[in-house]
């Protein structure tokens, strides 16, 4: 049983478009919805990037139902995790006992570079945000915290307004050294593609069978060249892979990594246009990889009120007879 969440993509609305869209994702019944937190879009040609927490703080406000979640925030360089903390629990508060969860992930040089520090290796990004996660869990637990680790301190650091429930953190993983450093000590995986040995080698580093977050792209429309377009110009960055998309620091350098991404390329990788049977196809590497939980991402800002009319009356009713529905889409502090 997989559960179907939306994903608010900041890099292709603004804020008040994001709020009315995760308003209309809860009233179309997707089971949770998800947030990019960046500084910066992709490219150029995607036209935003607000606020993620800000526009969190509207959501869930203006939300009754739908469990959301950062994906993902960077704790390290950009925000200090004990801002993180403190965003999250108001968050928290401000969505209702056990309707958000803090996706973290060790960044993008594209979103961190803005605060002037030196982009570090991968490896070195992965001990930060481990510790990170021990300052963040620290301050979840309540009281005064004062931590002194290698690259991250805090210094009689206090949430004030906690949620009775603990929050629970998402922790983003590429290979055996993110599994090993973060299996044990995360509520649930985030991955970007379908691995089975991903998952079950997280489940071994976890001890236990944990919640699996993945994202899947999808260009609907009523024409398939329009979609085509519209995915080759905003979304062929996709197909660089993480590991490189994680070390690209500019727009411009996006641009230029995808300028001989071809349209019949993306369309290869992306479902485009009206066929409801190429859609739910799209997510079932997720679901054989063993996910419980997969986002879409809808590509074309002005296309989600339209998506999401299509994804209320056709889309989830033909997702939940092909994969079941979900007992409980949310997902629990361990």
């Amino acid at each position: 049983m997989v559960a179907f969440g939306y994903s608010l993509l900041s890099e292709q609305r603004g804020p008040r478009d994001l709020v009315a869209d995760a308003i209309a994702a809860e009233h179309a019944g997707f089971d949770f919805a998800v947030i990019s937190d960046h500084y910066f879009p992709w490219l150029d040609a995607q036209g935003h990037s607000p606020n993620a927490w800000t526009v969190l703080g509207a959501v869930a406000s203006a939300t009754e139902r739908v469990p959301l979640m950062t994906y993902v925030t960077c704790p390290i360089i950009r925000y200090h995790p004990a801002v993180v903390a403190q965003q999250a629990a108001t968050v928290a508060l401000l969505a209702g006992e056990g309707r958000f969860t803090l996706g973290v992930g060790a960044g993008e040089n594209l979103n961190e570079h803005v605060v002037g520090r030196s982009w570090p290796p991968v490896n070195i990004r992965h001990v930060m945000l481990a510790e990170a996660i021990e300052i963040i869990q620290a301050l979840f637990g309540g009281g005064y915290v004062d931590l002194e680790g290698e690259y991250l301190h805090v210094d009689s650091a206090r949430l004030w307004d906690l949620p009775r429930e603990r929050i629970p953190i998402a922790v983003a993983v590429s290979g055996r050294q993110s599994i090993e450093i973060f299996g044990p000590v995360a509520d649930a995986m985030i991955a970007t593609e379908p691995d089975r040995d991903l998952v079950d080698s997280f489940d071994g580093a976890a001890g236990a069978r944990l919640p699996k977050i993945g994202q899947r792209p999808i260009a609907w429309g009523p024409d398939r060249d329009e979609a085509v377009a519209r995915a080759h110009e905003q979304f062929r960055w996709f197909g660089n892979g993480w590991k490189v998309n994680a070390e690209l620091p500019s727009t411009a350098a996006f641009a230029a990594s995808t300028r001989f991404v071809r349209p019949e390329d993306v369309a290869a990788a992306i479902p485009c246009g009206p066929d409801l049977s190429a859609h739910v196809e799209a997510v079932r590497p997720f679901v054989e990889a063993g996910f419980t939980h997969v986002a879409l991402v809808q590509v074309g800002g002005p296309t989600q009120p339209e998506f999401l009319k299509f994804a209320a009356a056709e889309l989830l009713p033909a997702l939940r007879e092909e994969y079941g529905e979900p007992e409980d889409p949310r997902i629990r502090a361990r």
